[in-house]
């Protein structure tokens, strides 16, 4: 498994997330509004849940990398957010973020993107993400980026218990 570097943008610092972050993510995680525009985390959130997904960030044999969208730089709090890249097979990946609701307005999330996009962290040849169909302004920062429309599809969402409608997207990146 290959050490996550922290990338810097003009506003962001997209790190590894570690164990002294655990107090933001958790006040982040919690808020139902946060819960669901995600597919996995759960609402109410367990206790320890939290933590467990820090260690997991850290196991060596993970399929998953997972960054803190950091906006100290630019003044705003040090977990703003968090953006995932998970290995897939046939040098593809799947990228999944979401960001505090303090800062949202700000385009945190479309400069995550792009830092991912343009440092292309996995060396994948295709990007693929997935939005709830009723959050429009997740799907503008994929399009944004450069993502194409695949399809419409639907997904289990462990905060709603619900199937959610969702919008395909894919990026080629070579």
């Amino acid at each position: 498994m290959t050490e996550q570097i922290p990338i810097r943008t003009e506003r962001l610092l997209i790190r590894p997330v570690v164990m002294a972050d655990l107090g933001l993510l958790e006040l982040h995680r919690a808020d139902p509004r946060v819960a669901r525009a995600t597919q996995t985390v759960p609402h109410p959130l367990p206790p320890g849940a939290t933590e467990a997904m820090i260690r997991r960030a850290h196991d060596p044999a993970r399929i998953e990398d997972i960054w803190i969208i950091d906006a100290t730089p630019c003044g705003g709090a040090s977990v703003s957010g968090v953006i995932r890249l998970k290995r897939l097979d046939r040098a593809q990946s799947d990228i999944r973020y979401w960001v505090a609701p303090d800062a949202w307005g700000y385009h945190i999330a479309s400069e995550a993107v792009m830092a991912i996009v343009t440092h292309n962290p996995h060396f994948a040849a295709t990007l693929f993400a997935e939005v709830f169909q009723d959050n429009p302004a997740s799907a503008r920062v994929l399009t944004n980026a450069g993502f194409q429309w695949l399809g419409d599809a639907e997904t289990f969402s462990v905060a709603r218990n619900a199937l959610v409608p969702t919008w395909t997207y894919t990026r080629r990146m070579v």
